[in-house]
């Protein structure tokens, strides 16, 4: 009699589970006890050994429909799921859940074939003007060129690199190693030559047989119209070289934008508050208002209250890569209460607020002038 557990119950599903259901409870198991995650944990590494035999059973049609037949009876005295002697890629069960390379491993491939090249970072500053219209800058960077006294090769001119005998030209090499899990094959990358499948013996001594040189140069930056703090333009082929023939990686601009000393942007929106006299609120007219465009006449309406805001369409930001099309500018209209009056302007407005509350000034005291009522509130 076996003393394995039930598969049903060391997965944790019923016996009518789905193909699906049988997948997520050992991908669940399998990421909880993995040997990885879990290291020197003796407990977790019987327990993955017991889920990893349980789904190789159930996930198998045949051997499903005997182990419920039969149960573990169907498997001994014959190796089978008994023994569990997994010989291949570990990485071979993760592969069926598209989790390859969540214990830091995954399947290993060729490392001799193409590969683009790693992107170059670096960053500028404009100004906001500059980040609204869009502009055009220039930056004097590192890049790296094909050398021309090996052409590329980084091999020394009158020899050529030769295939790697370790490797056999292919960037890697397989090794085969005992797990609790049986006989394990994987692969890592050459260590002679570094992936490439080529050794060089003896270097070009302008490159040192990397096969390049690094040259100052100067690189125009095209900025759109509309780019935001932190975003970035991306200039292909200036990159970092393509390994084995790959292509060439991209240069990456970060783009950092001054602030503006009375617009704030959000999105493609800008916002601002614009100065308005009591006057000018109170009766009505033009006003001027400051826009990234420029000063605009505003036609305020009479009685426009303090922190009104007003809409002017089409005076933000374009959007990026249609600059035909652009967001809306936001202005709060705040009233200016003077702050310093000659006489006769206090004067004034004694009157205009004794005429808003119905007084004749003519022959009143002083004293009973009720103060504080500037604007007839």
């Amino acid at each position: 009699m076996s003393d394995k557990r039930d598969y049903y119950e060391v997965l944790g599903v019923s016996k009518t589970a789905t193909d699906d259901d049988l997948k997520k409870a050992y991908r669940k198991l399998a990421k909880q006890y993995h040997p990885d995650t879990n290291p020197g944990d003796k407990e977790a590494e019987a327990k993955f050994k017991e889920a990893s035999e349980a789904y190789s059973v159930l996930s198998d049609a045949n051997k499903r429909a005997q182990y419920d037949r039969f149960g573990h009876a169907a498997f001994e005295q014959g190796g089978g799921a008994g023994g569990f002697d997994f010989n291949g890629d570990i990485n071979d069960i993760f592969d069926m859940f598209g989790f390859g390379d969540m214990f830091g491993g995954g399947r290993a491939r060729s490392n001799n074939g193409p590969r683009s090249g790693a992107s170059v970072r670096t960053s500028i500053r404009i100004t906001f003007e500059e980040a609204v219209f869009g502009c055009e800058k220039e930056l004097e960077l590192n890049i790296k060129d094909p050398c021309t006294t090996c052409g590329g090769s980084g091999a020394k001119p009158g020899t050529s690199p030769e295939t790697c005998t370790k490797c056999k030209g292919t960037g890697s090499i397989i090794f085969t190693q005992q797990s609790f899990l049986g006989m394990i094959q994987n692969q890592k990358t050459c260590p002679d030559c570094k992936g490439t499948g080529k050794i060089i013996k003896e270097k070009c001594r302008d490159c040192y047989g990397t096969g390049y040189v690094t040259t100052r140069k100067n690189v125009k930056v095209s900025v759109p119209a509309g780019i935001d703090e932190g975003q970035k333009v991306r200039i292909r082929d200036l990159g970092e070289p393509g390994i084995n023939g790959g292509e060439r990686g991209s240069l990456l601009v970060e783009v950092h934008i001054s602030r503006h000393p009375f617009l704030q942007r959000a999105d493609f929106d800008l916002y601002s508050t614009a100065p308005i006299t009591y006057a000018q609120a109170a009766l009505g007219g033009e006003v001027r208002i400051s826009t990234i465009d420029g000063d605009v006449m505003y036609d305020l309406k009479p009685g426009t209250q303090t922190d009104t805001k007003i809409r002017l369409r089409g005076k933000g930001v374009p959007y990026l890569n249609h600059p035909n099309s652009r967001g809306d500018h936001y202005v709060t209209l705040v009233v200016q209460v003077p702050t310093h009056m000659t006489n006769e302007q206090k004067d004034l407005l004694r009157k205009y607020d004794d005429a808003m509350n119905g007084k004749k000034p003519d022959g009143e005291p002083e004293k009973e002038r009720k103060k504080g009522k500037l604007f007839g509130k």
